[in-house]
């Protein structure tokens, strides 16, 4: 769904670049068809290697039992093994007509998948970088698209100068991004939804709260978190501990609170992306059957790519972090921003910003984070240079790859 709504923007640029194009039509339900059959065909890819591996596939939902070995029930069946893994994930919350009313008539990013047609009129409620991702793909493909956000910027758990960016950019692609705001309730109307919001600048302490109406809603989108997927399992029976938001508290090496029995992924809460539980999932398995007993998954600098417009990079300290982990004094930070040279003779413009967070003498590369056309694709050998400990001298002894905008990275001053 980004590549479709990159493409819509490389459109803009056809007649910049010399290329006379005519009327061209979107189609959402050709779109769909193909990501849908293509979906269907990873499927069937993952449950064939599983059938080669020779991996029984229970189908059903499990459930944890009060036996004295760590067991579970499927179907009336009960299963039992020296290891048992949760792997089941998360699931975005989903807001009730107690939590606001006319709460469910709004979907989240599973309901986005099963869209049959582009909404005309679309509101995102939420800051987090779903929420950003959604915005960016719908706004471009068409849909007139508003953000609903809490305060005043996007990404507010990223480096402040990717938030500050990132805001610039919905607003400046057209979005129509509500500040301060919360939905106060949605009802249904002739013409699609009413969305009734309530903005209140903390900054103006003596005005009062402003209420609006959005009419003509058909699409009302909650990108407001995601939960852990533990519903049904009956943890309490497997004697397991659990956080005070019902994710399974497990140790650096996936080990819950019952011996045999482990978590990784999103389940656990700690660095909600795939990757993540891939690599988390294949330590334990070289932990468990390969005798690699001290086989876990570093948590630190793992990389992050958020797919907004133009899209983000970022790995390892924010310079908010690194200030309050090493101080202020110890931290040296390095940025700029620029006009990639895709842009030079584009009306469309999109800035690229980029960022060293440093510390100490050595100025070691604790953080790097960019936003700009391309930022996607450079992060990953990036990131294995900060893994591997680089400093901002080793960056400067790399020679420099010109014209491309990760040069940059090598020639900050």
């Amino acid at each position: 769904m980004w590549n479709a709504a990159v493409h819509a923007e490389y459109l803009h640029d056809h007649s910049d670049y010399g290329f006379e194009v005519g009327s061209v039509r979107f189609s959402w339900e050709a779109l769909k068809a193909k990501r849908d059959a293509y979906i269907s065909h990873l499927n069937r890819i993952y449950h064939n290697n599983l059938d080669k591996a020779k991996v029984q596939n229970i189908q059903g939902h499990a459930r944890f039992t009060n036996d004295p070995e760590p067991t579970v029930e499927v179907n009336g069946r009960k299963y039992t093994a020296p290891h048992i893994l949760i792997a089941t994930g998360g699931q975005p919350t989903v807001l009730s007509n107690a939590d606001i009313p006319g709460g469910n008539l709004g979907i989240t990013s599973d309901g986005f998948f099963e869209l049959e047609t582009l909404p005309k009129r679309t509101v995102i409620v939420g800051a987090g970088y779903i929420a950003v991702e959604m915005a960016g793909i719908l706004s471009t493909l068409g849909s007139k698209t508003s953000m609903i956000i809490r305060q005043s910027g996007v990404l507010r758990n990223f480096d402040s100068f990717i938030s500050t960016n990132c805001t610039k950019e919905l607003q400046n692609s057209g979005v129509d991004l509500w500040k301060n705001s919360q939905v106060k309730s949605v009802c249904k109307a002739e013409g699609g939804l009413e969305v009734t919001v309530v903005t209140k600048d903390p900054e103006r302490k003596n005005d009062e709260e402003k209420t609006s109406t959005i009419q003509e809603v058909d699409c009302l989108l909650w990108a407001i978190g995601r939960e852990p997927n533990t519903s049904g399992l009956n943890v309490a029976a497997a004697g397991l501990e659990m956080d005070e938001r019902g994710h399974i508290v497990v140790d650096e090496f996936q080990n819950t609170s019952r011996p045999g029995i482990y978590a990784v992924g999103d389940v656990c809460g700690k660095a909600l992306l795939t990757p993540v539980a891939i690599a988390a999932g294949r330590k334990l398995a070289h932990r468990l059957f390969e005798g690699k007993k001290d086989s876990k998954l570093d948590y630190s600098s793992i990389p992050t790519v958020v797919f907004s417009h133009p899209p983000i990079g970022t790995v390892g300290l924010t310079e908010e972090e690194a200030i309050r982990a090493r101080g202020k004094e110890n931290v040296k930070v390095y940025k700029t921003s620029f006009t990639p040279m895709y842009h030079a003779i584009t009306s469309r413009k999109s800035q690229c910003i980029m960022k060293l967070v440093c510390e100490g003498k050595e100025e070691k590369v604790v953080g790097l984070h960019m936003q700009g056309l391309g930022c996607d694709e450079m992060l990953q050998g990036f990131a294995v240079a900060i893994k591997m400990g680089a400093t901002k001298a080793d960056f400067d002894k790399t020679v420099a790859i010109h014209p491309t905008s990760s040069e940059e990275f090598v020639t900050m001053r």
